[in-house]
Formats: C-alpha cells, sequence, structure tokens
C-alpha cells in the first residue's frame, strides 16, 4: 500500500517507516511541522501530498483539524494514532467516520488490546468486590498524563463494572477512604521507559495484576501497519483494536 505519514518525523513517525518496506508498503509522503530528511518527501501543507491508500497519523492534537479536512476531502482511511484528543476532538473524529473509515486507538499494540479484554472480563466477574487501580510508565518526554492506554484501560474496566465509577487521578488533594466506586489512576514519568501499564484488582488477602510492557516502539509501529492494511476498503465508521481480535 501507499501511505502518507503525519508526524513522519517524529519518534513513532521513524518507528513506522522503519518497518514499513518489510511489511510491503510504501511511505510516500510525511506531512510534519518540522524540517528534515526521511527517505521520502516530508511536507508541511497537506496540499502538497501525492495520491496513497490511507493516513497514519503520530503527530499532535493540533494538527488533527488540516488533517481530517485532507482525508475527508480525498476519501482516505485514516488510522489515528495521536492521543491527548479533547473530548471536542474526539467528537469531530466520529462526525469525520461518518464518510470515511477511521482506525482510532489509544495503543497500537496488540498485547495492549487483549490487555484491555482481560480488563473488562476481571472487572465482570471481579468488580463488585475488589478495588480497581490504574499504574502506567513513560519517558520524561511525554506530554499528556494519565496516559490514553490508561483511560482506555479504565473505559474497559468501567464496560464491566455493574456501577458507575469514578476515576480518580490526585488522591494527594483529599483526606479520605477510598471510595468503593473509585478506578485509581497514577502515571509515572522518568527515562526513556517506552511504556507500561498495569491493571490491579485488589481484594481481600489477595490482588491480580493484569499488565503489559512494551520493549520498543516498534510494537506499536508494527500494530499501525497492520491497522492500515485492516482498515482500506472498509465501509466508513469507527473501527478499533476490538475489530482486529474480532
Amino acid at each position: 500500500m501507499k501511505l502518507i505519514l503525519n508526524g513522519a518525523l517524529g519518534r513513532m513517525g521513524r518507528a513506522v517507516a522503519s518497518l514499513a518496506a518489510d511489511r510491503g508498503h510504501e511511505i510516500v509522503a510525511g506531512v510534519d511541522v518540522a524540517v528534515g530528511e526521511a527517505g521520502f518527501p516530508v511536507y508541511t501543507d497537506w496540499a502538497d501530498c501525492p495520491a496513497a491508500d490511507a493516513v497514519i497519523d503520530f503527530s499532535n492534537p493540533s494538527a488533527l483539524e488540516a488533517e481530517l479536512a485532507y482525508v475527508t476531502a480525498h476519501n482516505l482511511p485514516l488510522v489515528l494514532c495521536t492521543t491527548g484528543l479533547s473530548a471536542e476532538q474526539i467528537a469531530v473524529v466520529h462526525k469525520a467516520a461518518e464518510t470515511i473509515p477511521v482506525f482510532f486507538s489509544s495503543n497500537m499494540s496488540l498485547g495492549v488490546a487483549v490487555l484491555s479484554a482481560l480488563t473488562k472480563k476481571a472487572a465482570a466477574v471481579l468488580g463488585d468486590t475488589f478495588d480497581i487501580e490504574i499504574v502506567e510508565m513513560h519517558h520524561n518526554q511525554k506530554l499528556d498524563a494519565p496516559s490514553g492506554t490508561a483511560l482506555m484501560l479504565a473505559d474497559a474496566a468501567k464496560a464491566g463494572l455493574s456501577y458507575e465509577p469514578e476515576y480518580t487521578y490526585d488522591r494527594h488533594t483529599r483526606r479520605q477512604k477510598r471510595q468503593k466506586q473509585e478506578i485509581g489512576i497514577a502515571s509515572l514519568r522518568g527515562g526513556t521507559v517506552v511504556g507500561e501499564h498495569s491493571v490491579y484488582f485488589a481484594g481481600e488477602q489477595e490482588v491480580l495484576t493484569l499488565s503489559h510492557s512494551a520493549g520498543s516502539r516498534s510494537v506499536f509501529a508494527s500494530g499501525a501497519l497492520t491497522a492500515s492494511a485492516f482498515i482500506v476498503g472498509k465501509q466508513p465508521g469507527m473501527y478499533s483494536m476490538e475489530d482486529i481480535l474480532a
């Protein structure tokens, strides 16, 4: 396939580019606010991009508006991997999915997709009697906290619960016992950690821990390329890693 890579000069953009040829794909162009070499043309203006089969986005929330204008105008499938989108931006993405197929996931790892499914199942079985806490750690350059994956795991747990949980991010602001309906979410930042996520189910005299650790960014790059192959030819709509697992 011929792909356009948004955020081509970033860490994840370069990881996707390094794997693309081995997976039988060609990056025909990149889009980035920066200027640099990538082994293919990199533009700052979407209007300069050549024809392609799909767009993979590992950029920044600020780049979403121009990207959606381009993919909807050219009827291109979009693999949206950028995290930190606002609720308003996510609503705009869903609107775009009425006319094009959009693959949207906070984490492109197949292992994390399985972790999310297991979290939902564990919450359905244990949620009434076990407390749920989520801890994530990333490198010291990551901008958003908690991570999009941590929120995805919290949503997975929520989907399995029989009650409406409250997400708690900052316990130092409150002096009280933990409430049953809480799902605690803690963020750690340091070094060059690619991504680690753990979901704790803490009950009476036992703790179940579900966890995932990414050893390199190639895990997410591989998932994005798999998603691009999956979404080409699909009908308009929202797709996720759950669809690939199914």
